[in-house]
């Protein structure tokens, strides 16, 4: 860093989606009872359904405007570096975490979850070992292509579960469920596959 100060904005709103996250896992593991002497009444948990998928797409738009407006303010900086794919990797797990403790033991979620889950835990012990040598792992395009599609999958889901708490006719909720799995699967495909892409380059040079 060469020390010049930058605009705070797009930090800050990486800063908020790193905070969400956690927010959004407390809210999901909160509805299925994971909350000590938390006991969600009917009112109380459809609320915090709807809240789920509000505080999700929040989120969710601060991981497409952060680096908008980085570019747009030459705001860059390796703060913002850092905590990018780190705020990704709160929101992405948190949620799956969530989502899981509420659709515990469903093959449909569960695979897909745990692929994608293995998958950011290696690529990020990659990368540890990679700055150690000073080797740079940088995100592709596909990789970005790959949180995109993670986030629409888990929005599905986070609305499909919240269908009923927002007031919408029962009978539609089932073809919303299923393309939400339909997308979590998408989206575990493709993180297998950045996953691997990124071994494969990274390991020419360590």
């Amino acid at each position: 860093m060469t020390g010049e100060k930058v605009n705070p904005i797009p930090n800050l709103l990486t800063g908020v989606r790193l905070v969400f996250g956690v927010v959004i896992f407390v809210l999901l593991a909160g509805m299925a009872g994971g909350i000590p002497f938390l006991i969600a009444q009917a009112d109380m948990l459809f609320g915090m359904q709807r809240w789920s998928v509000y505080v999700f797409i929040i989120a969710a738009l601060t991981d497409l405007f952060d680096g908008i407006l980085a570019r747009k303010l030459h705001a860059e900086s390796q703060l913002g570096a850092i905590l990018d794919p780190i705020a990704d990797k709160i929101l992405v797990c948190g949620t799956i975490l969530g989502v899981f403790a509420i659709h515990s033991g469903d093959p449909w979620f569960a695979l897909p979850a745990a692929f994608i889950l293995f998958r950011e835990f290696a690529v990020s012990a990659l990368r540890e070992t990679a700055a150690a040598k000073g080797v740079k792992v940088p995100v592709s395009f596909l990789g970005k292509i790959k949180t995109t599609i993670q986030l629409i999958a888990l929005g599905v889901l986070l609305f499909a579960d919240a269908w009923s708490a927002f007031g919408l006719e029962p009978n539609g909720s089932g073809a919303v469920l299923t393309a939400g799995y339909a997308l979590v699967w998408i989206a575990a495909i493709i993180s297998l596959w950045t996953g691997i892409a990124y071994f494969i380059a990274a390991g020419k040079d360590l």
